[in-house]
Parts: structure tokens; sequence; C-alpha cells
């Protein structure tokens, strides 16, 4: 994490990863808000992180669960180059990177938990992610402030993906910081509609 933090310091500006006013609060806001999904994720399984960007939370979650296998889905290419380097220059010897958009990995992964951070809408995340999920698999999004408004209009796209039991916690990672919100969704048995 120490390393993954230094790069993030040196290049995630320079790189278009992270704003200027982030650096001074890249622990609170990003790493440790990252970290408040582990806790919803299986220690053991394969994992994908759509959306990776910077590699938050993925980076993050391989990190702390090192028996994870994890996946890091990311369509822009300046942002897999960086990816990569971080994967290297880290040591994380868990994490495999795609260049993709989760609707083109459909058929291709089945995963036990997929994640997303600062991706889209939980409607459009939800059909983009719940073929991914192997039954029983969950579908974890960070959100902000509304996630509960945001879930409940998304209850349609929910149910239309297969996904239910819909749920959003508040997850802390040390005292003192500001609790995130994590929205579940658990891939649930039978048909899905289209």
């Amino acid at each position: 994490m120490d390393a993954f933090h230094q790069l993030l310091v040196e290049e995630g500006e320079l790189r278009g990863l992270i704003g200027p006013r982030e650096l001074p609060r890249l622990w609170e806001r990003h790493l440790l808000n990252s970290a408040a999904v582990v806790p919803f994720l299986p220690a053991r399984g394969l994992i994908v992180d759509v959306g990776s960007g910077a590699g938050l939370p993925g980076v993050v979650i391989a990190a702390m669960l090192p028996q994870a296998e994890i996946v890091l889905v990311e369509p822009m290419e300046r942002r897999v180059t960086w990816l990569h380097d971080v994967v290297d220059r880290t040591g994380l010897t868990n994490v495999e990177v795609r260049r993709a958009r989760a609707q083109e990995l459909e058929g291709a992964l089945e995963a036990d938990a997929v994640t997303a951070r600062a991706v889209a809408s939980l409607d459009k995340l939800f059909r983009w992610t719940a073929p991914l999920v192997r039954e029983g698999g969950t579908v974890i999004a960070m959100k902000g402030a509304r996630a509960e408004e945001e879930l409940a209009a998304a209850s349609k796209a929910m149910r239309a993906s297969g996904l239910t039991n819909g749920q959003v916690h508040e997850a802390t990672t040390i005292a003192g910081t500001e609790p995130t919100r994590v929205v579940s969704a658990v891939r649930g048995r039978g048909p899905r509609v289209r």
C-alpha cells in the first residue's frame, strides 16, 4: 500500500489519474475509502474490478486479499499502461490487467465478486456487471451520499439483470474517517430477463 501511495503521489497527477487537490488526501479519500469494500468480498476466488482507472479499489483489494485472484478491467490504454506499471512496481502477484469494457467480457469471466468505484449509475452498472458474476456471487459498488436513492431508482434494472437483495452498507476502515457507502447485490438463481 505504501508503494502504491508513493506511485500515486509521484505520477498520479502527471498521468491524469488524480487531480492536484487529491494529493494531500490520498490516504483517506482514496486508499482507505477503497479498503472499505474488502469486508464485503471473499478472501479467495476471482474478484473483477471494472473501470479500474488509477487502481482504486482494485489494487487496494489485491494488496489486502493476497489469496484472491484480482482482474483489473479498464478500457483506456493509458490507464492500462499505468495499471501494468503499478502491478510490476509493487510486486503484486495476484493481479491480471485486461484492456476491455465490462460488457465485452460477458462469458469470458465468472467472478465471485465484481467491484466498481465511480464508474456509472447503478442501473447501468448492474446491466454491465451482472453477466460477469457467478450464481451466488456479488456486485459491490462504492457510491456517494445518495446511494439509497440510486439503489431504489435502479431496482428494475437490478431485477432484470438477475440480481437480488440490493443493500446499502455504511462501511468505515479506521476511526475518524468518513464512512463509505457500499451497495451490494447478489446474483440470484433463475433466468435473467433481458
